[in-house]
Order: C-alpha cells, then structure tokens, then sequence
C-alpha cells in the first residue's frame, strides 16, 4: 500500500492536470493528456474548452488552433458535448453502452426508423446540415419533462453521432454542423472490443488525473472512474483507498515547481467537489443557478491554484461592449500572504491580456 500525505497527493494531481509551472507544447497535446474538454455555452468569461486550454497553455493559445485542429487539421473531433483527440473516437463509440441514453436511444431511432433513414439520406446528398436544415418526420415524438422534450431533430442528428453514423464536422456560429461519420472518421477506424475500450479509458483517465478513487461518488462519474488501474494508495488524514497513476507517482519524486492559474468552473481538477474537497480541502459550488443574493462568490467564480493549493475563487465577468474584465472580487479562502496576492493579480492581468481587455475593479 503506497502512502502519501496531502501535499504529495495534491502535487501529483496538479502535475497530472498540466498546471504546474511547465507547460505543453500544443493544444492537441493538451487535449491527449487530458482526454477531453467540455463543451459548455456559458461564456461569463471565455467558453470552457478556452479557458482551460488557456490555463494550461497561457497566452500563445487562441480559440483559432481549437478551429483548425477541429475543422482543417482534424486532429481534434467534437463528440457528444467533449473534444477529443480523433485517435480517441474509437474508444467513445466502442464504449457507447455505458451513456445514460444508450437503451432508450435505440429504441426511439427503431419506433422511428423512416425520420432515421431521411436524415441520413438527407445528409449523404446535400452534405453538412445543421438542425433546422432537416426536416421533422418523426412518427413518436421524444418525450421528456425538460428542454429536450419534442425536439426530435436535435436529438436524431445527436443519437445517430453517438452511435457513430454521423459526426459533427464543423460548425456554423454556434451551430453543430453533422456530416457522415465516414466523411469525417479516420478511414481505417476500428474498433476495439468494449472491455478493451473501458480498460484503455480508465487507463488514460488516472493518467490525467493522477489520482482518484476507483469508483467515486460524482455525478457523471462515467468520466472520472479509473476502476482498479494504477496503483492502491492511501491519503494522509482521507478515509479510504485511492488509485495513483504509476508515472505520476515516478514524476512526485522530482522536484516541484508550481504557478498561479484561475481555472474554470468546470476544470478536471476540481470537476469531482468530494475530491477537491479531500484533497484540497476546497469547497466550490458554481452558482450561476442560484439567485444573485444567495451567491457566495458570484455568478461564474474561478477556482483559484497557487502552488499545490486551491486558495480562492475570482468573481469577474467579460464584458465584450466595453472591452473591459469587470473584477467584482477576490474571494480568499484564508488570509494571503503579498506573494500569492501578487500572484493572482498577474494572472488576471495576463487573462485580460489573453481576452485583449482592460481590467477594471468594483
């Protein structure tokens, strides 16, 4: 049984998740470490898969790259609501059972087979379309208590994605663009067996995180879930057992140089709350969902690393009129000695930089 203290255990996440002071050579090598990058609308700041490439590869990353490794170099794919790199496609579709959706699906493209066979036949003549483009001949209608409820087009041009029939090959705006998979896959995909593919998954998901429990408690777990890969480890002062990258634990022997970084809400570092909160001893909760007077540290806060340690959360708002990053506060977790508070300032003013806006304050 390895045994590691906190600090050990937060270092090797931290260096897991490309946030010490080295840094990636390219966006595509960041993407293949960290096996995707969510994709989420809101954009208080920058959209998620920006300002996570950005904390990771600083200023000379631009929301361009993302668009030409995505559309021209296709070194990257954009598959469900993640990138990932192309090579990882496979893995996806051969691990496609586990996806909440999966059962009900299929049985709603079987009650509906024609609209299925339009769509496809739609796409394979006229090329890309986007979902306003495809007409709606659903004969059973999808059913659902939320925004999805009746949005059959939508869900068609998803679930056939899911299920590697279509790819989304670009976008239009901010509108997927769905082409046939065999237009937008490698030509010699293959794909492994599901066992194969879980175990390659989990594999790649401890690399990236360094540490983590085996079968965590988050939602969407799926994700974070490295079942019995690496090797069994306890924390120091943290009930239970953990599972530890081999390399990541080699790499802890050498010398550790951290920086400062503000991260997204939906960072992998802190993705897992239990864990943040076991390892950092960081409570985060993103409150863009709660009434503004109920709010503890704003709207769209960023979690805030220095060194080996989650010290804060930064309320800030871009605001794309003015050319200005509003900063409505700093929030800090304990008091801050002038060098993490000189830190953190630096990092904003790099972030405006990478944003080309002024900082304001209050």
């Amino acid at each position: 049984m390895i045994r590691l203290d906190r600090q050990q255990a937060r270092r090797i996440a931290v260096r897991a998740q490309l946030l010490d002071a080295w840094r990636p050579e390219s966006l595509v090598a960041t993407v293949d470490h960290l096996t995707l990058l969510q994709i989420d609308p809101t954009a208080a700041i920058a959209p998620n898969v920006d300002l996570v490439a950005w904390s990771r590869l600083g200023a000379g990353y631009s929301p361009s790259d993302l668009r030409f490794a995505l559309e021209e170099e296709r070194s990257l794919i954009e598959h469900g609501s993640y990138v990932r790199v192309m090579d990882d496609v496979v893995l996806a579709l051969a691990t496609v059972r586990r996806w909440g959706r999966h059962d009900r699906a299929l049985q709603w493209m079987e009650a509906n087979a024609a609209f299925r066979a339009d769509v496809l036949a739609r796409v394979r003549d006229t090329g890309p379309v986007i979902a306003s483009e495809v007409p709606d001949t659903a004969v059973e209608p999808w059913q659902s208590t939320g925004w999805t409820n009746d949005k059959n087009v939508v869900l068609m041009l998803e679930f056939l994605m899911m299920f590697g029939e279509l790819a989304i090959s670009g976008r239009r705006g901010r509108l997927r663009c769905f082409d046939l998979a065999e237009r937008v896959h490698p030509t010699d995909l293959t794909l492994p067996s599901y066992e194969d593919a879980c175990a390659e998954l989990a594999g790649r998901r401890l690399a990236s995180l360094g540490i983590a429990r085996a079968r965590p408690a988050a939602q969407f777990s799926e994700f974070v879930e490295v079942g019995e890969t690496g090797e069994e480890a306890e924390v120091e002062g943290v009930a239970g057992t953990w599972r530890v990258d081999t390399d990541a634990l080699a790499a802890s022997e050498e010398p550790f140089e951290g920086r400062c970084a503000l991260l997204s809400p939906f960072d992998r570092l802190l993705h897992d709350r239990d864990r943040a909160q076991e390892l950092f001893e960081f409570e985060y909760v993103l409150e863009m969902y709660k009434p503004a007077a109920k709010r503890r540290w704003g709207y769209f806060a960023l979690p805030i690393l220095y060194d080996d340690r989650l010290v804060g959360k930064l309320d800030a708002k871009a605001d794309r009129k003015t050319r200005t990053l509003r900063v409505h506060a700093v929030h800090e977790d304990f008091m801050w000695d002038p060098a993490i508070g000189d830190a953190v300032d630096a990092e904003v003013q790099a972030l405006a930089d990478w944003l080309g806006m002024e900082v304001t304050r209050g």
